[in-house]
């Protein structure tokens, strides 16, 4: 019986987008064949995680996995088979519900059709032996090839900004393809007509290829989702009195200012709008979330010795 996408991923059927993008992600971390060493076990699963994405990430493609099940790709298939039919009434029908069984022919979600065979069989004998002319079956439609994943990893930066990578198809032919910005470890990228030539080049479309990102870490920027934090450097004279401080930026484009209210205090975060990651194929950019990190001189100068000392007695003494 083939797998529940939604079990796979551990959300519940009426997960909200938002749910099922942080359900991948985290499982897309977890198993990544970059963090497993070449696993098999992490790799497969990691295989099954971004198909159930794939799917469910999908508005049009979960709409239709959840009325066909595993049966999905061959949805508008199915959908004119039961104009044609008037709702299979001669096969016993599928009713249009998951679940629902008449006649021969029975429907489960997630599962194949089991009393009437494969799907194969069934468009063979509806539209074949029984639709063609003198008994014969429709010709089948050409062989296409199959669909290949190709694993690659980029910086932080290039994730922020996009960037490109020249990859090895099968055969050994060279490509280039574009990273668009936003990716981030889990992402898939779908090159259309890049996959593995069809058996049948002359009939058959060659498959897709997929690119299955992987993002590193910064010794610098942490990233949160589509959030990024970073560490501001702000000396103890600034926090107290306010003042100005430089945020740096993965945009590289030397700094953005923040003000600094006085008497701010160590660890304080500021949420800088709109300066964050950019949202993957989606609009808009989350935010730079920078921390205070108060800065105090190594050496003092005996001017600065003098002017803490007589601060320290302004707050009641030595302690």
């Amino acid at each position: 019986m083939a797998q529940d996408f939604y079990q796979i991923l551990g959300i519940n059927r009426d997960a909200s987008d938002k749910d099922i993008s942080s359900a991948y992600r985290k499982l897309a971390r977890q198993y990544h064949p970059d963090v497993n060493g070449g696993d098999r076990d992490a790799e497969a699963r990691f295989k099954e995680v971004n198909a159930a994405h794939d799917v469910l990430g999908d508005p049009d493609k979960r709409a239709a996995y959840n009325k066909w099940g595993d049966q999905w790709e061959h949805a508008e298939q199915l959908e004119e088979m039961q104009r044609q039919r008037g709702g299979f009434g001669g096969f016993g029908g599928f009713g249009g519900q998951p679940g629902g069984r008449q006649g021969n022919i029975h429907f489960e979600f997630g599962e194949q059709f089991g009393d009437a065979g494969d799907l194969g069989d069934l468009f063979g004998n509806l539209f074949g032996a029984h639709g063609g002319r003198g008994g014969q079956r429709a010709p089948q439609a050409p062989t296409r090839g199959r669909d290949i994943e190709h694993n690659l990893t980029v910086s932080l930066r290039e994730a922020f900004r996009g960037t490109t990578r020249t990859i090895q198809r099968p055969g050994g032919s060279r490509i280039e393809v574009t990273i668009p910005p936003g990716v981030d470890t889990g992402s898939r990228i779908k090159i259309s007509g890049k996959g593995e030539e069809s058996p049948y080049p002359a009939q058959g479309q060659p498959g897709d290829l997929y690119l299955v990102v992987s993002v590193d870490e910064d010794p610098v920027f942490e990233r949160r989702g589509d959030d990024v934090h970073v560490f501001v450097d702000v000396p103890v004279t600034t926090a107290a009195l306010g003042g100005e401080a430089v945020v740096r930026s993965l945009s590289g484009s030397g700094g953005l200012a923040l003000t600094i209210p006085a008497g701010t205090q160590n660890g304080r975060v500021f949420r800088l709008g709109g300066q964050g990651m950019p949202r993957f194929k989606r609009d808009g950019r989350g935010d730079i979330l920078a921390e205070v990190s108060l800065q105090i001189p190594d050496q003092l100068t005996p001017e600065q010795i003098e002017l803490f000392q007589q601060l320290r007695d302004l707050e009641g003494g030595d302690q």
